[in-house]
């Protein structure tokens, strides 16, 4: 696995420097997924990794806070995994239990190859309720970041009367929130050929992964390398690159259920963090700001970083989740 790993990332066009740099680092990434399949133990940082069967998966989860506490499911998105968290969780576990998965095709969660998983934001999100029901989770407040975001909403759908609270940080559920990055994913949209899927590619590599991640950063050395360098490694596995072009093709349906979302946050009008970095370039602000058209009394912050804002702006946001009027 760990050469078919170093051939992908060589393929992504990742100089040989980087490609020794790489060997070590996904060797680290697969030490870490045998060490979260072992029974977990409490580390300083009270962050446990752990892993459970649902809807055929073995989903891998980190897991912080007092099991009794209010719970909060945390939902990464593209390119990322749980690792997205992976600061926010101790900043947080004396007030909530933290719950973090890797969706499929994301960070250290398997998919068995006798599942013939079909990679769609449909089946990720019945993944993600069968993650719930098997963790017997009955209360949550959702913390949705980017694909996190229809996830999630889906969740919500499904279980209006179990949600709490929404976090969305930069998790768009509204037209007006899709920014101008998303043009070849639109042309996909319109025309599924093959050069349309190519043109798809470069955001998957090393190089895209990257950009997306110090994009619109004011100090792009604030942000930690081994995030990127942890999602291309993971996304350079043999295969996934197609699972993720058929993933940024399948996110046209969740275009057509925003109007299911913002009619669930009509009726049910859940307490509601938007809390955005305002440099985006896939989901802009005007996504966070129409949030208040459906809850008047959301509450929206803009800040002045890019998508992955957790990586730059993460007192600001845990901050802000801490003062909000949660409900058990």
């Amino acid at each position: 696995m760990l050469a078919s790993l170093q051939n992908s990332l060589s393929e992504s066009g990742l100089t040989r420097r980087s490609l020794i740099l790489s060997s070590a680092f996904t060797a680290a990434a697969l030490s870490a997924y045998k060490a979260a399949a072992a029974p977990s133990s409490t580390t300083r940082s009270d962050v446990t990794y752990h892993t459970v069967e649902a809807d055929g998966v073995e989903v891998f989860y980190r897991k912080a806070g007092p099991a009794d506490a209010p719970a909060l499911l945390l939902l990464h998105g593209f390119a990322n995994s749980s690792h997205y968290f992976r600061q926010l969780m101790p900043r947080l576990a004396d007030k909530f239990c933290l719950i973090a998965p890797d969706l499929p095709s994301f960070g250290f969660t398997v998919v068995p190859a006798a599942r013939k998983y079909d990679y769609t934001f449909a089946s990720l999100s019945n993944t993600i309720k069968a993650f719930v029901d098997a963790l017997q989770l009955k209360k949550y407040a959702l913390y949705v970041f980017d694909y996190g975001g229809p996830v999630g909403f889906n969740l919500a759908l499904s279980y209006p009367d179990r949600v709490t609270a929404i976090i969305s940080q930069n998790g768009n559920a509204y037209v007006e929130g899709l920014g101008e990055a998303w043009g070849p994913a639109r042309a996909l949209w319109k025309d599924p050929s093959e050069a349309n899927r190519n043109a798809i590619r470069p955001v998957l590599t090393f190089e895209g992964v990257r950009k997306a991640y110090l994009h619109g950063v004011p100090n792009p050395l604030a942000v930690a390398p081994e995030a990127y360098w942890l999602d291309a490694a993971l996304l350079a596995r043999p295969g996934n690159d197609e699972i993720q072009i058929g993933l940024k093709y399948d996110y046209r349906y969740n275009i057509e259920r925003y109007p299911l979302y913002q009619d669930y946050f009509r009726k049910n009008k859940p307490t509601t963090l938007a809390i955005w970095g305002k440099n985006d370039p896939f989901f802009i602000p005007p996504g966070a700001e129409t949030f208040r058209r459906d809850i008047p009394d959301a509450q929206v912050h803009l800040l002045d970083t890019g998508h992955f804002a957790l990586e730059t702006n993460l007192d600001d946001i845990a901050a802000a989740i801490r003062q909000m009027p949660i409900r058990t």
